[in-house]
């Protein structure tokens, strides 16, 4: 691997003694890991279906490692929203912010949605969850990640950071800003961030760090936790970023971070002043544990915040939509959708609880996507079926993996029967719908989903 020159001397003066273990982390093979989804599987459940050797990744009671042989992302299970394939030290991130069921918690920078899932997950699918990306591309995996795991507590949008500070002053419990960076700690991972790197592109990143921070500050509310993170080992991007934001915000007080499996304390000699509680942050090296490199720091604000003077979203559904939607409801599910809707144009929404209005903003995804109504018929979208059990359900279709790799694959099924709309499943949990019309189950697995 051919590191940047600038790098490896930069890395050795701050590493001193330490920096052979640190390189020679480079010779070695990059770990991988996948973490459950909680609100699809349990743990135990888990371990009984797994097809894979996994060991479990000490600092995230959801996460496991897995050997580089096997393709977890390609399996059904994957599909199903069981698990969402993530490098093992991002995973730490969520589990310092970690937030209750009935929150209101902001992930700013969210793509590709690792993290957004992981804290939907930890609010059990309940409270707010606004998870916003600024790029236009990259903004789209982060949706189909969200309706991949079956989240429907989640507002997904495409906007600047200061749009949405004008908009959320003082309104979040928590916020979680995985800021973008010289993605140094990546560089075992992905040879691309290796070319991006230079010693002015580490400066220009720790200036949008600052720029991102000081935005998500007038959106926590006095009391409100703040979790910063990097996958970059740069001092500048790091602690310098924290020392920097706690100077100009004297109400923030940085909290410690429980530290245990290697992980290790932020350091004082890389603060420009010499900040003391800057031991309190994380900072996750691949020479001393089972991952990438990563920085974490935990902050709480006291000062006083004016009251959240927004909105709630209200209900813009004709009746008529609503009698199309509930005559699906009535054939088809056994539960019933206690969300505010909302449309947009033909297509519907189940808005997550005591949602803000949306009104302006580009959103990309309002809370659970319940499906489209054409000419007097309601055909549920794929997001419903993600976020279903087959408890909710009059019918379903269990498949085996083979079936599952068919189905996935946009085949039709012949059963006899004609039942309408079925869940399609595996080990029983969700696939997608089907739709069976005398005695053939039409395939409705997205077209932009299906094994080519």
């Amino acid at each position: 691997m051919h590191l940047p020159a600038d790098f490896i001397q930069k890395m050795n003066t701050l590493l001193q003694e330490e920096a052979d273990r640190f390189f020679a982390t480079y010779h070695e093979e990059k770990v991988s890991g996948l973490r459950i989804n909680p609100l699809k599987i349990s743990r135990d459940e888990f371990l009984r279906i797994c097809p894979w050797n996994v060991e479990a990744v000490p600092f995230c009671e959801t996460g496991f490692y897995y050997e580089n042989d096997v393709q977890p992302g390609k399996h059904p299970y994957h599909a199903a929203g069981l698990y969402y394939i993530q490098e093992p030290s991002a995973m730490f991130v969520a589990e310092v912010l970690k937030p209750s069921p009935g929150e209101k918690v902001l992930d700013l920078c969210a793509a590709p949605g690792g993290k957004s899932t992981q804290l939907a997950a930890m609010m059990n699918n309940t409270g707010f969850l606004l998870a916003n990306e600024i790029h236009p591309k990259r903004v789209k995996a982060l949706s189909e990640n969200i309706e991949r795991l079956g989240i429907t507590n989640t507002v997904v949008t495409n906007e600047t950071p200061e749009k949405l500070a004008t908009r959320f002053a003082g309104y979040f419990d928590k916020i979680l800003v995985d800021a973008p960076c010289s993605g140094e700690g990546m560089f075992r991972k992905d040879e691309e961030a290796i070319q991006f790197w230079s010693c002015d592109h580490v400066k220009k990143c720790a200036e949008k760090q600052r720029y991102i921070l000081e935005h998500a500050y007038e959106m926590l509310k006095e009391g409100g936790i703040l979790v910063y993170s990097t996958c970059t080992f740069s001092p500048e991007e790091n602690e310098q970023t924290i020392e920097s934001f706690l100077k100009h915000h004297p109400d923030m007080e940085l909290l410690p971070i429980e530290k245990t499996d290697g992980i290790q304390n932020g350091v004082v000699e890389w603060t420009q002043e010499g900040l003391k509680e800057i031991v309190y942050t994380a900072r996750l090296w691949p020479h001393h544990l089972k991952g990438e490199g990563h920085f974490v720091a935990k902050m709480k604000k006291h000062g006083p915040t004016s009251p959240w003077n927004g909105k709630i979203a209200k209900s813009n559904v004709s009746r008529q939509m609503l009698r199309d939607y509930e005559q699906f409801a009535k054939t088809t599910l056994k539960t019933s959708i206690n969300r505010t809707i909302y449309a947009f144009q033909h297509h519907l929404f189940a808005l997550p609880e005591d949602c803000p209005s949306f009104d302006g903003l580009k959103v990309i995804r309002a809370g659970l996507h319940l499906g489209e109504l054409k000419k007097n018929r309601f055909e549920p979208n794929h997001a419903l079926a993600m976020a279903l059990t087959i408890d909710d359900v009059q019918h379903y279709l269990p498949l085996s993996n083979e079936e599952a790799m068919k189905y996935m694959k946009g085949e039709t099924w012949h059963t006899g029967q004609d039942r309408g709309w079925l869940l399609v499943t595996i080990e029983d949990y969700p696939l997608g719908w089907g739709k069976e019309t005398k005695g053939i189950v039409k395939n409705f697995y997205p077209k932009g989903l299906r094994i080519v």
